[in-house]
């Protein structure tokens, strides 16, 4: 407006890709490690949980929403997990660090990171405890039937445990995030050194179903926006300059790595759950749970690199 003042005519202005990337909000980066005791029965006796990342209330109008220093955003799909509340004796610890990078929202909030954190940790523990990654689950949630309906019926659309061709893996994640309650399975190869996704299939029960197609649609592109960021989606910076700038070094899923995807929806007679986000957060973990089914390598950093 001061320069179209002073030009004495309309100025346009332009916020370019390279503005929006290099001086936009940024997810927060997350530290979590986790320490877990098993019984002989191959199920968690204890579970100790550290996360440390910065808050994304902390500085903001919301920040009244910080209870007793904790910024709940960071915790979400952590401290409320049924696997650690389920736990005999379980801990979670936040520490957040205040720095000088812009940080806001990002697609599923805290359930992003924390998915990808616990539902990796989970398939590490059937493996440490000589089980079938599905199978562990299903003991692990025997009184959850929302979460079981749908990593059951994910399971079977999907041909668990059924042969794939040569190079190929699959890889089971669950997650409820915003009411609603998702579980995915991730068929995955590894090519020249690229994680390749080829076909996720989708179970969400969200309550009452009001617009199946607005639902599937959600679905898709909270997997193909989870899918970026697990594949692709990283930001450097030197001397406090972000050093990506626009879709060729900062990149999205393109469409001939698009993977074939499928929705299907639980009936369900419950309250209505969100659909906008809850799609997101099973995927990075159902990809890296894949790797490790295909080749032994855990995969315990986003975004995922096999090496």
């Amino acid at each position: 407006m001061h320069v179209a003042k002073a030009a004495g005519m309309p100025v346009k202005t332009v916020w370019t890709r390279e503005d929006d990337t290099r001086g936009g909000f940024y997810r927060p980066m997350f530290l979590e490690r986790a320490r877990v005791a098993l019984g002989k029965d191959g199920l968690p006796t204890a579970w100790h949980q550290v996360l440390v990342g910065q808050s994304i209330m902390a500085g903001t109008p919301f920040e009244g929403m910080i209870k007793d220093g904790v910024d709940g955003s960071s915790v979400e799909g952590v401290s409320d997990s049924p696997y650690i509340k389920a736990t005999p004796d379980h801990r979670v610890e936040l520490h957040s660090p205040r720095t000088g990078i812009p940080v806001l929202w990002w697609r599923s909030v805290g359930h992003s990171q924390n998915a990808f954190a616990v539902e990796s940790l989970v398939d590490e523990l059937a493996a440490a405890a000589g089980q079938d990654p599905l199978a562990y689950r299903r003991r692990l949630l025997k009184d959850h039937p929302r979460h079981l309906g749908v990593l059951n019926l994910a399971a079977e659309k999907a041909g668990w445990g059924s042969k794939l061709p040569e190079g190929r893996a699959r890889g089971i994640a669950v997650h409820e995030s915003f009411g609603s309650f998702v579980a995915q399975v991730a068929e995955v190869s590894v090519e020249r050194g690229a994680v390749r996704v080829h076909r996720v299939v989708c179970a969400i029960d969200c309550g009452t179903a009001v617009n199946p197609l607005m639902i599937a649609a959600q679905m898709e592109s909270g997997i193909v926006y989870g899918l970026s960021a697990a594949l692709f989606g990283r930001i450097r910076l030197k001397d406090g300059r972000v050093q990506e700038s626009n879709y060729h070094d900062y990149r999205a899923l393109r469409l001939d790595q698009m993977p074939v995807v499928e929705t299907h929806i639980v009936p369900s007679t419950e309250r209505p759950g969100g659909v906008g986000e809850p799609g997101t957060p099973p995927i990075a973990p159902a990809v890296a749970n894949a790797v490790f089914a295909l080749t032994g390598q855990r995969l315990r950093e986003l975004p995922l690199r096999v090496g």
